[in-house]
């Protein structure tokens, strides 16, 4: 009996960061990010896993889950998180790729860069959060953080409520970033000497830091805040107090995520809360199968510790275009 023939999977798109860059914007991503939440909500996904493992100085993210729709897609990120990189080697403090797999067959379609669509549908998350949790009338955001993300997360923000003042606090000086901000976007943005007097002023505080140990306080938040927690995304690290999480409504972008590695984490440890006390994941706010914003005097915190979700969803529309536009290089691996 003749044996029959397996043919060669396909050759891979190879597409670096400029190709990335040029195939994907923050609205596009903040379109294909909401979608995916609701799609999880649905049942229209792949289980996303996480996997955190230590390096010397550092640690490496595997995320990786998937989405059903016309097409199923398979993602999995591998990102290095290595924040002592730009002073001693000269190099990105995270690194990493992204491989892009049809879910039906398993075969790899793409390998991409990640820091790109990494940063875009971080921010693209709190920007869905907002459109959903925050006072629509919010106007006066403190952004915690004046590294790339939270460059992102403010432009985000502008993208959903009408932002007019951003103040922008951390603990290096921001005199460049509120100068550059500034240009870009055409608002007020002023440093913050003093957290808890920017705080008190604003109707958004985003925090995208680094932080072991929480520096956000429940008494610096005024009634009907909006808050999206946005730097845990490891169990030792920690931006919110955990009695200001136990005194609000805390949705998560993935429960059981946020219940290890982010700072809904850190409430549980303190026996402040359990998973049952979260209101829901903001896929289900978005089906309208979890309450978001009730009052206009609630505080609501987003705990966004980054997901499966969110690359696959990013990495599949680069992926569509590139495809169209005949961008990136084929590369055969099984030829």
């Amino acid at each position: 009996m003749a044996e029959s023939h397996v043919r060669a999977p396909a050759p891979v798109l190879l597409l670096d960061r400029d190709s990335a860059t040029q195939l994907l914007t923050l609205g596009d991503s903040i379109a294909a990010v909401e979608a995916a939440f609701l799609a999880h909500a649905q049942g229209n996904s792949l289980k996303p896993e996480l996997m955190h493992v230590a390096g010397e100085g550092g640690e490496f993210h595997i995320k990786a889950g998937g989405l059903k729709a016309k097409q199923t897609y398979f993602a999995a990120k591998i990102n290095g998180g290595f924040f002592n990189n730009k002073s001693q080697f000269g190099l990105p403090n995270i690194l990493g790729l992204i491989v892009l797999c049809d879910g039906s067959s398993g075969a790899p379609l793409a390998v991409m860069e990640s820091g790109y669509v990494t940063r875009l549908r971080t921010g693209a998350a709190t920007a869905v959060a907002a459109r959903y949790l925050a006072r629509p009338e919010s106007s006066v955001v403190t952004i915690c953080g004046a590294g790339v993300q939270g460059e992102i997360q403010l432009k985000s923000l502008t993208h959903v409520l009408p932002i007019e003042r951003a103040l922008i606090w951390s603990r290096g000086d921001t005199t460049d970033f509120c100068a550059r901000m500034r240009r870009e976007l055409s608002i007020e943005v002023t440093p913050a000497s003093a957290l808890e007097t920017a705080a008190r002023q604003s109707d958004v505080i985003v925090t995208c830091t680094q932080a072991k140990k929480w520096f956000l306080a429940r008494s610096h938040v005024v009634p009907g805040t909006f808050i999206a927690a946005v730097g845990a995304d490891s169990p030792d690290k920690q931006e919110l107090e955990p009695e200001l999480l136990a005194q609000a409504s805390v949705v998560c972008d993935l429960t059981e995520q946020c219940a290890h590695v982010g700072d809904l984490h850190h409430a549980i440890l303190a026996g402040l809360m359990t998973k049952k006390d979260v209101r829901g994941e903001l896929g289900q706010v978005i089906a309208g199968t979890a309450p978001g914003r009730t009052t206009k005097h609630e505080i609501l915190i987003f705990d966004s510790t980054g997901t499966a979700l969110q690359d696959t969803a990013a990495a599949a529309a680069v992926y569509e275009r590139a495809v169209a536009r005949k961008r990136g290089q084929m590369f055969g691996f099984w030829s």
